[in-house]
Protein backbone atom coordinates (compact mmCIF):
# COMPACT_ATOMS: atom_id res chain seq x y z
CA UNK A 1 0.00 0.00 0.00
CA UNK A 2 1.10 3.45 -0.88
CA UNK A 3 0.12 6.55 0.56
CA UNK A 4 0.73 9.30 -2.03
CA UNK A 5 1.17 12.99 -0.83
CA UNK A 6 1.73 13.56 2.88
CA UNK A 7 5.59 13.00 3.20
CA UNK A 8 6.25 14.12 7.00
CA UNK A 9 8.48 17.02 7.06
CA UNK A 10 11.29 14.98 8.93
CA UNK A 11 11.08 11.94 6.25
CA UNK A 12 13.93 12.19 3.42
CA UNK A 13 15.71 9.56 1.15
CA UNK A 14 17.76 7.62 3.93
CA UNK A 15 14.67 7.19 6.25
CA UNK A 16 13.50 3.79 5.61
CA UNK A 17 10.44 2.52 4.10
CA UNK A 18 7.37 2.71 6.22
CA UNK A 19 6.34 0.04 7.87
CA UNK A 20 2.72 -1.46 6.67
CA UNK A 21 0.74 -0.47 9.91
CA UNK A 22 2.53 3.13 9.97
CA UNK A 23 1.54 3.36 5.93
CA UNK A 24 -1.95 2.63 6.97
CA UNK A 25 -1.84 4.45 9.95
CA UNK A 26 -0.95 7.77 8.11
CA UNK A 27 -3.74 6.97 5.36
CA UNK A 28 -6.35 7.54 7.80
CA UNK A 29 -8.44 10.93 8.17
CA UNK A 30 -7.28 12.77 11.50
CA UNK A 31 -11.05 12.33 11.61
CA UNK A 32 -11.02 8.72 12.16
CA UNK A 33 -13.74 8.34 15.45
CA UNK A 34 -11.65 5.21 16.89
CA UNK A 35 -8.21 5.79 19.23
CA UNK A 36 -5.80 4.81 16.45
CA UNK A 37 -1.94 3.61 17.93
CA UNK A 38 0.67 1.69 16.48
CA UNK A 39 2.00 -0.60 19.13
CA UNK A 40 5.23 -2.65 18.58
CA UNK A 41 4.57 -2.13 14.91
CA UNK A 42 0.53 -3.25 15.70
CA UNK A 43 -2.11 -1.44 14.21
CA UNK A 44 -4.52 -0.87 17.39
CA UNK A 45 -7.81 0.56 17.50
CA UNK A 46 -10.03 0.87 19.94
CA UNK A 47 -13.31 3.00 21.17
CA UNK A 48 -13.07 6.29 23.38
CA UNK A 49 -12.53 5.77 26.86
CA UNK A 50 -15.26 5.69 29.36
CA UNK A 51 -16.42 9.07 31.51
CA UNK A 52 -14.51 8.13 34.53
CA UNK A 53 -11.07 7.15 32.39
CA UNK A 54 -11.92 10.86 30.43
CA UNK A 55 -12.93 12.42 34.35
CA UNK A 56 -9.29 11.16 35.65
CA UNK A 57 -7.20 12.46 32.58
CA UNK A 58 -8.95 15.97 33.46
CA UNK A 59 -8.72 15.83 36.73
CA UNK A 60 -4.71 14.69 36.37
CA UNK A 61 -4.52 18.05 33.64
CA UNK A 62 -6.11 20.61 36.16
CA UNK A 63 -4.34 19.37 39.17
CA UNK A 64 -0.82 19.74 37.02
CA UNK A 65 -1.65 23.18 35.72
CA UNK A 66 0.50 24.84 38.67
CA UNK A 67 3.57 22.94 36.95
CA UNK A 68 2.84 24.08 33.33
CA UNK A 69 2.52 27.72 34.02
CA UNK A 70 5.98 27.82 35.76
CA UNK A 71 7.64 25.91 33.32
CA UNK A 72 5.98 27.64 30.33
CA UNK A 73 4.84 23.97 28.78
CA UNK A 74 1.42 22.72 27.99
CA UNK A 75 -0.90 19.78 27.63
CA UNK A 76 -3.20 17.49 26.42
CA UNK A 77 -5.87 15.05 27.69
CA UNK A 78 -5.98 12.22 25.32
CA UNK A 79 -6.03 14.60 22.34
CA UNK A 80 -2.93 13.99 20.65
CA UNK A 81 -0.37 11.63 19.05
CA UNK A 82 2.49 11.34 19.97
CA UNK A 83 5.06 9.26 17.23
CA UNK A 84 7.76 7.19 19.23
CA UNK A 85 11.38 8.41 17.11
CA UNK A 86 12.97 5.14 15.94
CA UNK A 87 10.58 2.64 15.36
CA UNK A 88 7.52 5.81 13.98
CA UNK A 89 5.47 3.92 16.60
CA UNK A 90 2.36 6.63 16.98
CA UNK A 91 0.62 6.55 20.78
CA UNK A 92 -1.68 8.48 21.82
CA UNK A 93 -1.18 9.21 26.03
CA UNK A 94 -4.49 9.63 28.50
CA UNK A 95 -2.34 13.02 29.18
CA UNK A 96 1.17 14.69 27.89
CA UNK A 97 3.08 17.25 29.46
CA UNK A 98 5.12 18.54 26.58
CA UNK A 99 7.33 21.53 25.68
CA UNK A 100 5.79 24.09 23.95
CA UNK A 101 8.32 24.16 21.06
CA UNK A 102 8.15 20.01 21.00
CA UNK A 103 9.12 18.90 17.31
CA UNK A 104 6.59 17.51 15.08
CA UNK A 105 6.04 14.14 13.11
CA UNK A 106 4.69 16.21 9.98
CA UNK A 107 1.32 18.12 11.20
CA UNK A 108 -0.19 15.23 13.16
CA UNK A 109 2.24 14.33 15.75
CA UNK A 110 4.41 15.31 18.16
CA UNK A 111 7.76 13.84 18.53
CA UNK A 112 8.42 11.65 21.54
CA UNK A 113 11.89 13.82 21.89
CA UNK A 114 9.51 17.01 22.87
CA UNK A 115 7.72 15.07 25.74
CA UNK A 116 8.27 15.56 29.66
CA UNK A 117 5.72 13.50 31.00
CA UNK A 118 3.18 10.99 30.11
CA UNK A 119 0.32 9.47 31.78
CA UNK A 120 -1.83 6.93 30.88
CA UNK A 121 -5.31 5.41 32.87
CA UNK A 122 -5.89 1.85 33.01
CA UNK A 123 -8.70 0.24 31.82
CA UNK A 124 -9.87 -3.42 31.82
CA UNK A 125 -9.23 -3.48 28.09
CA UNK A 126 -6.13 -2.10 27.84
CA UNK A 127 -4.40 -3.15 31.29
CA UNK A 128 -1.36 -4.94 29.18
CA UNK A 129 -0.92 -2.69 27.36
CA UNK A 130 -0.78 0.33 29.74
CA UNK A 131 1.24 -1.75 32.57
CA UNK A 132 3.75 -3.57 30.62
CA UNK A 133 4.34 -2.25 26.65
CA UNK A 134 3.90 1.06 27.06
CA UNK A 135 6.08 2.14 29.88
CA UNK A 136 8.89 -0.38 28.22
CA UNK A 137 8.46 1.70 24.84
CA UNK A 138 8.10 5.32 26.32
CA UNK A 139 11.18 4.11 28.82
CA UNK A 140 12.93 3.31 25.52
CA UNK A 141 12.30 6.77 23.31
CA UNK A 142 13.56 8.58 27.11
CA UNK A 143 10.45 10.08 28.05
CA UNK A 144 11.90 11.18 31.22
CA UNK A 145 8.21 10.37 33.65
CA UNK A 146 5.75 8.16 33.13
CA UNK A 147 2.41 8.06 35.86
CA UNK A 148 0.32 5.29 35.73
CA UNK A 149 -2.76 5.96 36.88
CA UNK A 150 -4.90 2.60 37.85
CA UNK A 151 -8.07 2.53 38.88
CA UNK A 152 -8.30 -1.33 37.65
CA UNK A 153 -6.32 -2.69 40.35
CA UNK A 154 -7.56 -3.91 43.26
CA UNK A 155 -7.02 -1.52 45.68
CA UNK A 156 -6.28 1.33 43.09
CA UNK A 157 -2.65 2.64 42.46
CA UNK A 158 -0.85 5.16 41.15
CA UNK A 159 2.33 4.26 40.10
CA UNK A 160 5.47 7.34 39.27
CA UNK A 161 7.90 6.08 36.68
CA UNK A 162 10.95 7.99 35.66
CA UNK A 163 14.74 7.56 35.41
CA UNK A 164 15.06 5.68 31.68
CA UNK A 165 17.55 3.84 30.64
CA UNK A 166 18.29 0.70 28.74
CA UNK A 167 14.11 0.50 27.70
CA UNK A 168 13.35 0.39 31.28
CA UNK A 169 12.58 3.05 33.94
CA UNK A 170 14.62 2.93 36.24
CA UNK A 171 12.74 4.30 39.67
CA UNK A 172 9.67 3.79 40.61
CA UNK A 173 7.02 4.92 42.93
CA UNK A 174 4.11 3.01 43.68
CA UNK A 175 1.20 4.90 46.08
CA UNK A 176 -2.38 3.37 47.05
CA UNK A 177 -4.78 6.23 45.39
CA UNK A 178 -6.01 8.52 47.47
CA UNK A 179 -2.62 9.61 49.46
CA UNK A 180 -0.15 12.01 48.06
CA UNK A 181 2.94 10.66 45.29
CA UNK A 182 5.97 13.15 44.50
CA UNK A 183 6.70 13.45 40.38
CA UNK A 184 10.02 14.25 40.16
CA UNK A 185 11.75 16.90 38.37
CA UNK A 186 11.86 18.08 35.96
CA UNK A 187 8.03 18.11 37.45
CA UNK A 188 8.85 18.10 40.82
CA UNK A 189 5.18 18.26 41.96
CA UNK A 190 2.99 16.81 44.63
CA UNK A 191 -0.26 15.44 43.00
CA UNK A 192 -2.63 14.50 45.83
CA UNK A 193 -3.88 11.50 43.94
CA UNK A 194 -7.52 11.57 46.08
CA UNK A 195 -8.86 13.18 42.87
CA UNK A 196 -9.18 10.56 40.80
CA UNK A 197 -11.26 8.76 43.07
Amino acid sequence: MTVQGRLPRHASQENPPLHPARELFESLPSTFPLRAEIIDGNLILSPSGTPQHARIARRLSRALIPAEDANGWESFSGDVDICIEGPRDTMIPDYCLVHTDAPLWGDREILSSGLIMVAEVVSPGSMEIDRISKPRIYAGCGIPIMLLIDPVASPPTVTVLSDPGDGAYRTMIHTEMGKPVRIPAPVDFELDTSIFL
